[in-house]
């Protein structure tokens, strides 16, 4: 089968036809011809590179942070999930079985506790961190696990601190691979955190509106360690997230020049159907609405989540590249957006999915 999209835009404004055979990108602003389909595209509908999440919870299994990963991932304009953390070393067999099944591509950073998010205070109790159970289950499975997740907050960690940290910061330097830490209410500190973290690792809730723990909180110690770690190229993830996005920080780390360097939902099944998360589109919107471009809220989907996974091809338009494609228009529709703390911003567009190709399918929403 072979499609080609005539008249597609791009997030810098500019348009093109893009060709695809058998799944992947096989022309860019050629005649087109010898195509099964045609398709023309509505004035003024985006095509990006299919939109990847770098932060869910799409292992059905642990309640309450679960979900369908087609639910969450391709039906809502995201060909790409990154769980982040629900499974450990424990059932990671069962998890890559469930993968491997939906439409949606999925990926996993593994939790650092073999239980996963069975239970959450899973960094509470070190036995359950088995760096032998981790290095199996990375050998197992090189290409569905593409990092660790330890998740950094007092209600998790308990009396143990930084410690959980230190152990996964030996493990994945060994292994040579990405982690990414959550981080949450104190202690640890957010400061402490960073010192933990290099060129790679990922920072995710880093909007949070922590009263005793977010970017701005121990004024300018917090910011030289932020400025720190972005110089050694650690990178900052928004993870929405039921708790953990804050307007008000956002607004200030874009008057601070602190970016953010991908946008995350991390979505599961609660905050899907009752907010604040909702979807990818939603997300994008409240970023987009705080005055950021759409090039850049849309690169932060789809070409730097792609380099930091290590799967470039993911976030290209290139020809020969895997044709994962999500089409967006912008609607000139009042919106009512709210952040995690319960902070109101009303914007007059919003950013709405319409289709994806995804496994070769031209899949359309409306």
């Amino acid at each position: 089968m072979s499609i080609i999209f005539k008249n597609a835009m791009l997030a810098d404004g500019s348009t093109c036809d893009i060709g695809v055979r058998e799944g992947v990108i096989v022309e860019v602003d050629t005649e087109g011809k010898g195509f099964d389909r045609v398709i023309h595209l509505q004035d003024e509908t985006y095509v990006s590179p299919g939109w990847i999440d770098l932060h869910t919870h799409s292992f059905p299994k642990h309640k309450p942070y679960c979900a369908n990963p087609d639910e969450i991932g391709y039906l809502t304009g995201v060909t790409t999930l990154i769980d982040a953390g629900s499974s450990g070393s424990d059932d990671i067999d069962e998890f890559y079985q469930v993968s491997t099944k939906s439409k949606t591509r999925v990926l996993s950073f593994l939790n650092i506790s073999r239980i996963g998010l069975k239970r959450t205070d899973e960094l509470n109790d070190l036995s359950l961190i088995s760096q032998s159970a981790i290095v199996e289950a990375v050998n197992k499975y090189p290409a569905f696990i593409i990092g660790l997740k330890a998740r950094m907050s007092a209600s998790v960690v308990k009396e143990n601190g930084i410690v959980p940290l230190r152990i996964a910061r030996k493990i994945a330097t060994d292994l040579q691979l990405p982690i990414m830490v959550h981080i949450g209410s104190a202690p640890p500190e957010i400061n402490d955190v960073l010192e933990y973290l290099e060129g790679g690792d990922i920072l995710t809730h880093c909007f949070n509106e922590k009263s005793n723990n977010h970017i701005f909180h121990n004024g300018s110690k917090s910011m030289n360690a932020v400025k720190k770690a972005l110089d050694r190229n650690v990178y900052f993830d928004v993870g929405h997230g039921t708790a953990s996005f804050s307007f008000e920080i956002a607004r200030q780390a874009k008057v601070s020049n602190i970016p953010f360097h991908t946008i995350s939902t991390d979505i599961y099944e609660g905050n899907k159907n009752e907010g604040p998360v909702f979807n990818m589109a939603t997300t994008l919107t409240k970023l987009y609405a705080l005055g950021h471009s759409l090039e850049e809220v849309i690169r932060s989907v789809t070409k730097t989540p792609a380099q930091i996974i290590s799967r470039p091809e993911l976030g290209s338009l290139d020809i020969g590249t895997i044709a994962d494609l999500t089409f967006f228009r912008i609607e000139d529709k009042p919106i009512q957006l709210v952040d995690s703390v319960g902070t109101i911003v009303n914007h007059h567009c919003q950013i709405k999915h319409v289709a994806v190709m995804i496994g070769g399918d031209y899949i359309e929403f409306e």
